[in-house]
């Protein structure tokens, strides 16, 4: 009895922490949006000023014997980085903050040994995943301005100390961002973070359901190919309000019923790579456009983005998958403040170190040539990788790629050539119906079209990851063509 009557009080006392962010954040949006900003940004330069002089000593904020505290977590960090694991893997400093634990290389796939020295001969190459570890070269350019030492006592608090899970210090930064390439208006729109794209989606599919089950349930549906986790986290919340209903052909000219629909629109897509619009018409239709790709490494930006409610991630910006921060964009207050409600009562908003490790990238990126390094040379590295992907495919009558066509891109000020995220490879003899099948007999794990709600004569092959993965897809592929 004595336990239940201890978790109904900590459950009260979460609640009442809920309803207290829930009133701040309702209160805060009545205010002078333009005063608040400056104020949080003015206490986050002080205070981040403050950290750094107290770091570096030139005030005096602890005693002596503690100015030095950051020393062995650098050595440490240094140390892992000169692991060079013979080029073909990385160490991380995950085991060594384990006092006598030895740190190891983490090969990348084929290759193997102490120091990932030695490929494997039959190994298949490893095109199914999105992870972009095509980035990574980027960043280690750019060790010591993205590097980050965080301290102990950093932010152990469930709140920021405007009371909010928000750093508007980073969404200064986000807005900063969008305007530079061009991609998203962000000017009188809300912004809310995520764990990721994964979170905002579902976040975005229970703000824009009925509130009541006196209405019917929103219809979520998307056109094929599209992104599985629509389908896959839809069904599996299970919600009363909201239920997957599959593809938006079923429901053209059938939406002037009483239900709300929600369809999900993305663009550039996953997995083709073409820009994309909404297929629903009414004023009982919802967009969540998923923006995910929305950046001039994968596709032109012909004009910014102003979608009523628009989501992006860090992991296909800047590479960081594992950070796990996403953040929105929204037009309608409503819609804002229950998303906001979600997201609350969900995670209590995003760690306070994801924020700080997207506000120190995020600064990375915007420095130097006008901020666009980083884009020129995601750019360049994929449209590298395509071409010769298309060379390839070229020589076969067997296999082909999707068709996409330039365009005049705003942000570099030109047209561009093609550098899609993914490969939409069909296999094109009514025999091969099986197309992931084909590739995996050749050594070639990607993912197949049933997936994607598409035929399975079609596999989206990855151009987002490693050099390694690359280099051993393109060989395989070379070997396969070469053999029809």
């Amino acid at each position: 009895m004595h336990g239940m009557s201890h978790f109904v009080s900590e459950t009260s006392k979460l609640n009442s922490e809920t309803a207290r962010i829930l009133s701040f954040h309702k209160k805060k949006l009545r205010t002078e949006r333009m005063a608040r900003k400056t104020s949080a940004m003015n206490l986050s330069l002080i205070v981040t000023l403050m950290f750094v002089l107290c770091g570096s000593n030139m005030i005096g904020c602890r005693g002596e014997s503690e100015y030095n505290w950051s020393r062995e977590a650098a050595e440490e960090a240094e140390a892992v980085a000169a692991i060079e694991c013979s080029g073909h893997g990385r160490a991380y400093l995950d085991g060594l903050v384990l006092k006598g634990h030895q740190q190891v290389c983490e090969c990348n796939q084929c290759y193997t040994g102490s120091d990932c020295s030695k490929l494997l001969s039959n190994c298949s190459a490893n095109a199914g995943s999105g992870d972009p570890y095509f980035l990574e070269p980027f960043w280690m350019r750019h060790a010591a301005s993205s590097a980050i030492l965080v301290s102990g006592w950093h932010r152990m608090g469930y709140s920021y100390s405007d009371g909010s899970y928000i750093s508007q210090l980073l969404v200064e930064h986000i807005k900063k961002l969008h305007a530079i390439v061009g991609n998203a208006i962000t000017e009188g729109k809300y912004i809310v973070f995520g764990s990721g794209s994964t979170q905002l989606l579902n976040a975005a599919v229970y703000a824009f359901s009925p509130d009541t089950s006196s209405q019917s349930p929103a219809k979520v549906v998307a056109t094929p190919p599209y992104y599985p986790v629509y389908r896959t986290q839809t069904e599996y919340f299970n919600a009363k309000n909201f239920s997957y209903e599959g593809s938006t052909s079923s429901w053209i000219n059938k939406t002037d019923s009483s239900s709300t629909f929600i369809e999900f629109v993305t663009s550039p897509n996953n997995p083709d790579g073409k820009l994309t619009k909404g297929v629903l018409e009414g004023d009982n239709v919802k967009q969540i456009n998923d923006r995910a790709y929305y950046w001039p490494h994968y596709t032109a930006i012909p004009s910014p983005a102003d979608d009523d409610l628009m989501i992006f991630t860090i992991s296909k910006l800047t590479g960081h998958a594992g950070s796990r921060f996403g953040w929105a964009i929204i037009k309608d207050e409503a819609v804002y403040e229950k998303m906001l409600t979600y997201l609350d009562v969900n995670t209590m908003g995003v760690s306070r170190e994801a924020q700080l490790r997207a506000l120190k990238l995020f600064d990375v990126v915007l420095e130097g040539d006008d901020g666009k390094e980083i884009f020129k040379f995601a750019y360049s590295t994929i449209r590298h990788r395509w071409t010769k992907l298309k060379e390839t495919i070229s020589k076969s009558k067997r296999f082909s790629l999707q068709k996409l066509s330039s365009q005049y891109c705003t942000f570099f000020k030109r047209e561009r050539e093609l550098s899609p995220a993914y490969a939409w490879l069909k296999c094109e003899r009514e025999e091969d119906r099986n197309c992931y099948e084909i590739l995996e007999a050749a050594g070639i794990s990607g993912r197949e079209g049933s997936l994607y709600s598409a035929d399975n004569h079609y596999v989206r092959l990855s151009l987002i990851r490693s050099k390694d993965d690359f280099d051993i897809l393109i060989n395989k592929l070379n070997t396969l063509v070469a053999k029809q």
